[in-house]
């Protein structure tokens, strides 16, 4: 498993940098900079005026993974994405009248979560990895503060656990939404710095065959699997539909009809 410690980058951070070294169980190691004389860590999380960011030590050039629902790519998608006509939407059922209850059982960075949690759905996030779920976490506090994103943040509840294992503790929810990393077919250089960094610190999701039944057995109305468009249906199920994009689509198996307003 790779080695990962927290610091800070200035020193008005550094009681939140305690708070979530202890709460995450990091190694916490005060100022950041003492990270480049530490041969033994392979990642660092920093926090720089109350953001928390993920650095991958040996590829200082990747700069830091944070999750950001302000600003940046989510504010854009929030503002102009296409509200209920988005692919995710159709995708999920989101029709005019019903708004389901969400399951993200492979929450990473949130950005779809956070899509849904827009439109309104209740969003209930599930990362297994601790390094994953401390930057969620921080995103979704940092958006709660933030008049924009308020409203929408607070459509997002994250758990930390293992779908595979503790899915089913959260209770039936409508639609159960599953993202597990894939392998890329792109040479190292040309995948994005998230997956990149992702990659080393996660590793493939080789278990993710075994998110389906869980799943499916946890949704109301239907699962919704996204996958690269090269990539075999999850487990090997043939889908009640798909929805295809430029590089990736949306696997749609039905439970029952989604009712009509």
């Amino acid at each position: 498993m790779p080695t990962i410690a927290l610091g800070y980058c200035d020193k008005v951070d550094v009681d939140l940098a305690k708070k979530i070294a202890q709460q995450w169980q990091f190694e916490y190691i005060g100022d950041a900079a003492a990270a480049k004389h530490r041969q033994d860590i392979d990642f660092l999380l920093q926090v720089d005026n109350q953001t928390l960011s993920l650095k991958k030590l040996d590829e200082p050039k990747l700069g830091g993974v944070l999750v950001d629902f302000v600003e940046g790519a989510s504010a854009h998608r929030r503002k102009f994405g296409g509200g209920r006509g988005q692919d995710i939407a159709k995708a999920v059922g989101l029709k005019h009248g019903f708004t389901p209850t969400v399951l993200d059982a492979t929450a990473g960075l949130g950005r779809d979560a956070f899509v849904l949690a827009s439109l309104g759905c209740q969003v209930t996030l599930i990362e297994r990895v601790p390094a994953v779920a401390a930057l969620l976490e921080n995103g979704i506090e940092r958006a709660l503060l933030n008049v924009e994103t308020a409203t929408i943040a607070q459509n997002m509840q994250l758990q930390h656990c293992s779908s595979i294992d503790e899915m089913q503790q959260y209770g039936e929810h409508d639609i159960v939404y599953l993202d597990p990393m894939y392998p890329h077919r792109e040479k190292s250089a040309a995948v994005k710095k998230e997956m990149r960094v992702f990659q080393t610190l996660v590793g493939e999701d080789l278990d993710a065959d075994k998110l389906f039944e869980p799943a499916f057995e946890l949704a109301k109305y239907r699962v919704v699997v996204k996958r690269p468009n090269y990539a075999e249906p999850i487990a090997g199920k043939k889908p009640s539909t798909s929805i295809k994009m430029k590089k990736n689509r949306f696997d749609v198996y039905v439970k029952q009809g989604i009712p009509k307003a």
